[in-house]
């Protein structure tokens, strides 16, 4: 292997979930190079890649599929938020939730509509009230303590929650 294809596998085990963009920052490769390096790396099953429309975000071989998706949460700022807001206090209601990471409701249904259905969190009713708890827990709180520098830290762009409040 040539210091490039190790030099882009650490930053995927670094950075579990990471997108093309962010490793062409992080690595300084050029688009073309950079798909070079990881079609190879697919190739020969030294990462893997999980393609869904206008993304694709690149593991290290023992994430699970599980894991990916609780990752693929923990790198989006408000679906974090949301699921950091219910670590530290599990069972809030909606409203709480909208204090709590301070969003629009909008934003806060559209982002908690997809842990739900990703089973990361979940909808209990208690004395007729909705409350959000979190499904995942073993899994968030493993990614967490393993990977927290890359999933918690780091600055993540904001545009999507721009786009999503519309």
């Amino acid at each position: 292997m040539t210091d490039r294809h190790l030099q882009i596998q650490q930053i995927i085990e670094q950075n579990p979930g990471i997108q093309f963009r962010e490793i062409m920052r992080s690595s300084g490769l050029k688009n073309g190079v950079l798909s070079h390096y990881l079609g190879k790396l697919e190739k020969t099953g030294t990462v893997k890649a999980i393609r869904e429309p206008r993304q694709a975000r690149f593991y290290p071989l023992q994430i699970t599929y599980d894991e990916s998706v609780a990752i693929k949460a923990l790198r989006k700022q408000t679906p974090r938020d949301l699921l950091l807001a219910l670590i530290k206090d599990d069972g809030l209601e909606f409203s709480q939730l909208v204090t709590e990471v301070k969003k629009s409701p909008s934003t806060v249904s559209l982002y908690l509509s997809q842990l739900v259905e990703d089973e990361l969190v979940e909808i209990k009713l208690v004395k007729l009230k909705k409350r959000y708890h979190i499904k995942a827990r073993g899994v968030i709180d493993r990614l967490i303590e393993d990977y927290r520098p890359s999933l918690l830290e780091k600055p993540v762009s904001g545009f999507e929650d721009i786009i999503n409040s519309f």
